[in-house]
């Protein structure tokens, strides 16, 4: 099939990738501008880019796609570049643009989305987060008719992944980027066959965008409700703690339920173990990270910062 796509992280990229593969003739691709990253901020392309320039594949990066917005000239020169590819249907992932609707209407099969999670819950911007953060035991991935709505068109396809008791955003994220890959190359095998299903009313929730200062832990929380969000937040915000004017970075605990004390305070600092009271149970907290450094287990940690027994940690 004659396609466009539009993406730009490695969740898109990885559809991208499934949809080369299986044949489909990619002509243009959409992805957001380069972006600075690295200590030297330079200039970076998407992974979706990198991937269609490795293909040879056309590349549009318009800063907006409204005609009336504060890039006309972008969105005019974008609306050109589509109307002039022919091609029959557009697959969108993680663009991270609203798409205006004389893009949903331009392709005669519309626009389909590879969604994170398994529609009505957790529509938005960060399924894969809030879905670890919650303590959901699965969720998957929709293929969707695209509407002018925020994740609100009827479904095509559905396919769910078990949520496993380890899984962090960086694992999960993998698993379920590489089912959006098989489950759109299913669609398109033969998109006569699609029936679309309106989503239903009940069980709507929304996936807020991750913000940094959620990473700063509670410790009165339960202890499970911080363990999941430490998961939740790997790779990116990362969850962590003050200690003496440091934010320390915590990668990955385990439940000790059979403890109790202050929220916060060091319950034992000894023998590779550094475990801290929260508001319900307790956290043996496994792998850490000061600033500048890197990922350490708590007995490096504790080399590090003897003495904690008995402290406070700040949140």
């Amino acid at each position: 099939m004659r396609i466009t796509f539009a993406g730009t992280p490695e969740f898109a990229a990885t559809a991208l990738a499934a949809l080369i593969g299986a044949g489909h003739e990619t002509v243009l691709v959409l992805t957001q501008p380069d972006r600075p990253a690295g200590r030297g901020l330079k200039l970076l392309p998407s992974p979706v880019k990198a991937l269609a320039l490795q293909h040879g594949i056309a590349v549009a990066q318009p800063r907006s796609l409204r005609l009336d917005g504060k890039y006309p000239d972008d969105a005019a020169a974008a609306r050109a570049a589509l109307q002039a590819t022919g091609a029959e249907v557009m697959v969108v992932a993680a663009y991270g643009l609203i798409l205006p609707q004389w893009v949903l209407d331009g392709p005669p099969r519309g626009c389909l989305n590879i969604h994170g999670s398994v529609l009505p819950r957790w529509r938005g911007a960060a399924p894969i987060h809030r879905a670890i953060e919650a303590g959901d035991a699965t969720t998957g991935i929709t293929l969707m008719q695209m509407d002018a709505g925020l994740d609100t068109g009827d479904m095509l396809l559905v396919a769910e992944e078990a949520i496993r008791p380890d899984d962090t955003t960086a694992s999960l994220h993998d698993r379920l980027a590489a089912l959006g890959g098989r489950l759109v190359v299913q669609g398109l095998a033969a998109p006569d066959m699609l029936r679309r299903t309106p989503q239903p009313a009940d069980g709507i929730t929304y996936a807020h965008k991750i913000d940094k200062a959620e990473a700063a832990i509670d410790w009165t929380q339960p202890a499970a409700v911080i363990e999941r969000r430490v998961r939740a937040f790997d790779p990116f915000p990362g969850a962590s703690f003050a200690l003496d004017g440091e934010v320390v970075k915590l990668w990955r605990a385990a439940l000790r339920p059979d403890l109790a004390g202050v929220p916060g305070q060091v319950l034992a600092a000894a023998d590779g173990r550094l475990t801290v009271a929260c508001g319900q149970g307790a956290l043996d907290l496994l792998q850490l990270q000061r600033p500048g450094g890197r990922r350490i287990d708590a007995a490096a940690f504790l080399q590090a910062r003897p003495g904690l027994a008995g402290r406070l940690l700040g949140g």
